[in-house]
């Protein structure tokens, strides 16, 4: 028996025990993280209930083989209660020989919190923050840092948040953002967010050229002139730069370590050198060493040219702060983004802004803002005659005459090298600058590829999937490269930094915005899946950030921030409009379902009242697209205002027939359709039982159906007596619920199985329970005339109620009073495009003496109904005895189901109870005045409506004595031979219709 056991084990896939004659463990070099909760010595443990059944386990939950592993499946329900024959199981996987790849996996040191570092610390901290802060001022400066800090921190928690609720694939910001909110706002900042990375390396590309621009300048080497050596430089450079990512991530990974070290000695030497007591030349470009007076004029702005206000100093110094989704951009890559994520990014913010900070206060304490650079302004070199004043003077320098002039070349507000002055050894400035604007430009150009690639994958915009294809071990998106190298390339061609910060400012702020709103929304909807591991969090202080973000787009660049928004709704509402055919358990999706769950909440202390009656339809189609007709004519009058549910009664004998997967097939069949409607499927041993069980489950509080739509049983006659007494017995059932009764008849039947299968379409979704009609559906030449424009349909069997109705009528038996459900479902048919045209005409029964105040009653009584009846006619010859070939057309249908009382032997009653389908002789002429009428009234029908659209005719209700056959002869002889849909319906006798306003 263990034997037995460990051989099925082994056929199970996810339940097979590692080979000990396969390759040593030593050959598998895939690296996953700290920890792989699918390693196979973990395969092999059981739960005590069945030896075949597995303890729970990572692998049976993932979805995915990111890491190389073979993606695992647990046993099936029946393969737990049944024991499987070893035979059924296909053979296990060979194994190919082949190595597997190792793939690079970073962990949160080098992954995150270096990285964010490296892409914080660019081309703003070395070239624009001293500048700055002669500008804005140290406290000014101050708050310009702590607000970007603020910004960054609240976003930094937002994106933890979100990283830690599930495991993070690769796209970053993308990825996040649309995961948590969806496509209508992923898609969008996903794109941006790409191109936004892209400007970010064009950025700090220009960041070095300026620097390498200036070194030359200092030699006397320059090519052209200030702008075009910044084009020249910066394109050689990001061609570099593209070069080295087509190398790989590993080799990316080790530039960025030298780069690191590089900023380090950087820094370092520089905080040492604002310590150096400074000589005559470091004095003579402004550096005096730590004083107190310095400092006390460094603190309040002195704003100067087309930069010196507020806000846009702001927006100079904002990208600053912008990389810190460096790690995340590159989550795909990471050994476990879970962890790393928060720890990393929250660390990198924390020493960035300790430096920033430290920088901005040592040049304000050590460097006045305007300085000569020329050694003789020394007061110490002249007579005391010359006239001197400002901060130089008490310093022992005369910078007035440069001041005045607004001339001066050195000082704080002047030199955009002014670290490399301050420092020990200028040379590690400048080696530092080179590291951090390169650092930046490769991590920036490395990202935003990544972004687009999983935006590319997702298949949401056309045209973009030719850039999202990856290459190599780590499936780099080597195209998507060139796209963002050519982006890059274009800013770097406007050879101006102060241009370009701003943009990006937007661009990023936007992303930070929807980062911090995708929070608070997962947050208040309080979706069940919403289970972050990362608890120190707001959703109050997400909204604040994505409030203060959005502010800040418009204080810094209002223009360009009108242009973001005004990208984002095109975007927006492309992807509306769309609706891509994605499910990602968004906060948009659970959104709805609190709005729907609340309101249907509040509806159940809401009185019912005739005037907000909608006929709430439960409609028996069986697999709906077998039945398009009664779909489509259903669909046609609840679609938007009221609720239909589409019910597939499953006999229990024929479930194991039925796929899975059809009821997806069917909701979508139903969305390519445009109808809006519900599916539901139910087991039953009967259409009596299922039809019974969905009429009293179906529905949610107020929202449940009231009405019962069948379509007629067109082989009433030849199929299983058994069959035709459970059809009849659904509708009884229905009226002894209180439901509304539709029956939808049509000359050549409401089933198109045939016509699915002739076209190709699968079988699989046929429901035997519903038995076919003797005669199949086909298409109307009018179905030319349709005004459907569906994706799709072409495929699909279209159906008359597609078709425009032009002027036709719609004729209206009302033979008796339901309540006005027969009056109230073709009205609503005519506030429908297709049937707008369509006149109400309505037929009723009277006597040729009283047959104008008949008429004038009834016109009083539509009118106050506020009904448009185009006529009122009076049928006053119903009476009359019905042709003869209708006649005995009746009797022959109803002969098969005559009871022969002689050979019952006397015992009618022990025969009808063994088959209530029988007809007695007592039945027949209890009925036969009903018949003749009947009769009559189908032969008026066929006369006065043969050019009607479609014939709504009341519905005879049943008594409980009536036999099944009877009852159908007696439906068949008032619909037979109309040549236009028939509608027999039927109220349940409780007004549904009023003229009181209240």
């Amino acid at each position: 028996m263990s034997k037995y056991i460990e051989r099925i084990r082994n056929l199970i896939p996810g339940l097979r025990r590692p080979d000990n004659n396969g390759p040593p463990q030593g050959d598998v070099t895939v690296d996953i993280g700290e920890t792989d909760y699918g390693k196979e010595k973990d395969l092999g443990k059981m739960s005590f209930f069945n030896p075949l059944d597995p303890v729970p386990k990572y692998d049976f939950y993932a979805k995915d083989t990111w890491a190389g592993r073979i993606k695992k499946s647990r046993p099936s329900l029946d393969v737990l209660r049944k024991p499987p024959d070893p035979e059924d199981f296909p053979p296990p996987p060979e194994e190919d020989g082949r190595p597997k790849v190792k793939l690079v996996r970073f962990g949160w040191v080098l992954g995150v919190m270096i990285r964010v570092m490296l892409n914080i610390w660019g081309v703003i901290m070395y070239l624009r923050l001293p500048w700055i802060t002669s500008q804005a001022g140290l406290i000014l400066t101050y708050v310009i840092i702590f607000m970007s800090i603020i910004v960054t921190t609240i976003t930094a928690t937002s994106v933890s948040a979100i990283s830690t609720n599930g495991k993070v694939y690769s796209g970053g910001t993308y990825f996040m953002i649309s995961r948590s909110l969806g496509p209508e706002l992923g898609a969008p900042i996903g794109l941006l967010f790409a191109f936004a990375n892209a400007i970010a390396c064009a950025l700090h590309t220009v960041g070095f050229s300026e620097t390498v621009r200036d070194l030359l300048k200092d030699f006397k080497s320059q090519m052209v002139d200030d702008v075009n050596d910044v084009r020249i430089i910066g394109a050689i450079t990001v061609v570099v730069l593209l070069c080295i990512t087509f190398a790989g991530m590993a080799w990316e990974a080790k530039a960025q370590i030298l780069f690191f070290i590089a900023i380090m000695l950087s820094l370092i030497n520089y905080f040492v050198g604002t310590v150096i007591p400074p000589n005559t030349e470091k004095e003579s470009v402004g550096f005096f060493g730590y004083r107190g007076d310095i400092f006390v004029e460094n603190l309040l702005p002195s704003y100067r040219g087309p930069n010196g206000y507020f806000f846009r100093l702001f927006a100079i110094f904002f990208p600053a702060a912008t990389g810190i989704l460096s790690g995340v951009n590159i989550c795909g890559d990471l050994k476990d983004p879970t962890g790393g994520i928060p720890k990393g990014t929250l660390l990198a913010i924390l020493w960035t802004t300790l430096s920033y900070l430290l920088i901005s206060v040592t040049c304000a304490a050590t460097v006045v803002r305007d300085a000569s650079g020329n050694v003789n302004d020394s007061l110490a070199l002249k007579n005391f005659t010359t006239q001197c004043s400002g901060l130089g003077c008490k310093l022992g320098w005369n910078f007035d005459r440069c001041e005045q002039n607004h001339t001066c070349s050195h000082g704080l507000a002047n030199n955009l090298r002014i670290l490399t002055t301050v420092s020990g050894w200028g040379i590690l400035i400048t080696i530092g600058v080179f590291a951090a604007t390169l650092s930046s430009a490769l991590g920036f150009l490395v990202s935003a590829p990544k972004i687009f690639q999983c935006l590319c994958k997702d298949n949401i915009y056309p045209y973009i999937g030719f850039f999202g294809k990856g290459y190599g071990k780590n499936n780099e998106p080597l195209r998507g490269y060139c796209l963002m190298f050519c982006i890059a390339m274009a800013f770097i061609l406007i050879g101006d930094l102060n241009t370009i910060a701003p943009l990006i400012s937007n661009f990023f702020l936007c992303s930070y915005g929807l980062i911090n709103f995708s929070t608070f929304h997962a947050s208040i909807t309080k979706s069940p899946g919403w289970r972050p591991e990362y608890h120190y969090y707001s959703p109050w202080m997400s909204l604040f950030g994505a409030i203060l973000s959005f502010l800040l787009m418009f204080l810094f660049t209002w223009w360009a921030a009108l242009i973001t928004f005004c990208i984002m709704l095109f975007l927006l509402g492309y992807v509306s409009y769309t609706k891509p055919k994605i499910n990602w358990g968004s906060s948009h999706q659970a959104g709805f379902y609190n709005m729907a769950l609340s309101f249907s909440m509040s509806l159940t202390g809401v009185e019912d009242h005739v005037k907000n009656f909608r006929p709430q339809c439960l409609v028996l189609t069986g697999p709906p697209n077998v039945r398009p007709a009664l779909v489509d004519f259903v669909g046609t009058f609840t679609k938007n205002i009221s609720l239909m549910i589409c019910g597939n009664i499953i006999m229990e004998d024929e479930k194991s027939s039925f796929p899975q997967h059809s009821t997806d097939m069917l909701v979508d069949w139903l969305n390519q359709r445009k109808v809006r409607s519900f599916y539901t499927s139910f087991t039953a041993d009967s259409l009596k039982e299922g039809a019974h069980d969905l009429m009293q489950a179906s529905g949610l509080g107020k929202l449940k159906p009231n009405t019962l739509v069948l379509g007629y049983k067109m082989n009433w006659q030849e199929c299983k007596p058994e069959s035709l007494q459970d059809y009849v017995n659904t509708i009884s059932n229905a009226f002894d619920s209180s439901y509304g009764i539709a029956i939808l008849r049509m000359m050549d039947g409401l089933d198109v199985t045939d016509n699915l299968h002739s076209a190709g379409g699968s079988s699989a979704i046929d429901n035997p329970a519903f038995e076919a009609d003797e005669v199949q559906y086909e298409n109307d030449e009018s179905d030319r005339n349709s005004d459907i424009s569906d994706d799709g349909l072409d495929e699909q069997v279209r159906s008359v109620f597609q078709t425009k109705q032009g002027r036709k009528s719609i004729d209206i038996y009302w033979i008796s009073d339901d309540g006005g459900l027969t009056l109230l479902v073709p009205y609503l048919l005519t506030r429908r495009n297709r049937w707008k045209k369509s006149k109400l005409r309505v037929f009723i029964l009277g006597d040729q003496e009283t047959m104008k105040e008949d008429r004038k009653d009834m016109k009083m009584l539509l009118k106050r109904f506020r009904l448009e009846i185009e006529d009122v006619v009076i049928i006053t010859d119903v009476d009359k005895p019905p042709l003869a070939k209708n006649l005995q057309r009746y009797e022959e249908s109803i002969a098969p189901f005559r009871l022969c009382e002689e050979q019952a032997g006397g015992d009618v009653q022990e025969l009808k109870r063994l088959s209530p389908w029988k007809v007695s002789d007592k039945d027949l002429e209890a009925i036969k005045p009903k018949i003749e009428r009947t009769l009559r009234l189908n032969e008026i029908i066929k006369k006065n409506s043969i050019h009607a659209a479609l014939v709504v005719i009341s519905l005879p209700v049943p008594e409980v004595t009536c036999p099944s056959s009877l009852y159908m002869s007696w439906l068949d002889a008032l619909s037979y031979g109309i040549h236009c849909p028939a509608l027999l319906i039927r109220g349940n006798q409780e007004n549904v219709m009023t003229f009181y306003c209240q």
